[in-house]
């Protein structure tokens, strides 16, 4: 078997046209963090993408030093173009040596829907810990909802015989499970106290091409790079899609319910 592996590379116009879903897990988030009362100076958005949840940081630290960090260009551009008073830089934090040459004195370490991207949380957790001073909080969010539909029915074609040879077999996420990151969180020395919780969205989306418009935005688009052209992209596209209207039933205005469970934890050092 050829096992294809590529790096992925990102588009915001696409990830941003569901705005107001992807952010609203930044923002529940960002509540859990400490309040506003001064003692908050630096903080650090990891994996931030097109800059949505840095800006919900902004919101929440008006006053604070704000850094973001992503290993897309792409992101990184489209980031500081819409939030320039806000500091963004190149970073890939699933290679140590870059995660380690970020400042060490952060209050606030946050990080929405990045850590499934990025492999060996035993080895990063403790090492976005280790960026903030005593007493600072890690917070994190990650999708957990490898039981949805959507991803069963990708996965089923991905493992087919038409594409089990030329599509990616890589795990896609590399999440551990709920249990197994209390184990991480309480084990970890840098650790004082944590919390974790978990959220499923029941997002309201207008039509089954809508999640197929979202799902080219993040868990379509490894596989759809790697598909040689528009003719076998279209053709993939299409066993997904209609995968997904057997899948999602409509509503009575034609909207579809698209679940979204996501994990939570904030930890303090």
């Amino acid at each position: 078997m050829v096992i294809v592996d590529c790096m992925v590379t990102w588009d915001s116009e696409q990830y941003l046209r569901f705005r107001t879903e992807r952010t609203q897990p930044s923002r529940d988030l960002a509540m859990q963090l400490p309040a506003d009362d001064g003692t908050v100076r630096r903080v650090l958005d990891i994996g931030c993408g097109p800059g949505n949840s840095t800006a919900v940081l902004r919101e929440r630290y008006p006053y604070a030093y704000i850094l973001g960090v992503d290993s897309s260009p792409e992101m990184i551009e489209a980031a500081r173009a819409a939030h320039p008073d806000i500091a963004f830089a190149l970073c890939d934090v699933s290679r140590s040596e870059q995660l380690d040459a970020l400042p060490h004195d952060f209050d606030v370490v946050f990080s929405n829907a990045c850590i499934q991207w990025v492999p060996d949380h035993r080895r990063l957790i403790p090492a976005m810990m280790g960026l903030l001073h005593e007493g600072g909080m890690l917070a994190v969010q990650t999708p957990m909802n490898y039981e949805e539909p959507i991803h069963r029915i990708i996965a089923d074609i991905v493992h087919s015989p038409r594409y089990v040879d030329r599509l990616p077999q890589r795990r896609e996420f590399f999440n551990l499970t709920p249990p197994e990151y209390w184990e991480l969180l309480h084990a970890c020395e840098l650790v004082s106290e944590f919390r974790m919780w978990k959220t499923t969205y029941l997002h309201v989306l207008p039509s089954h091409q809508a999640i197929m418009d979202w799902y080219r935005g993040t868990g379509l688009r490894p596989y759809l790079q790697a598909l040689a052209d528009d003719a076998e992209r279209q053709a993939f596209e299409r066993q997904v899609y209609e995968r997904v209207r057997e899948e999602y039933p409509t509503q009575s205005d034609g909207s579809i319910i698209f679940p979204f469970p996501r994990f939570f934890f904030t930890s303090v050092r």
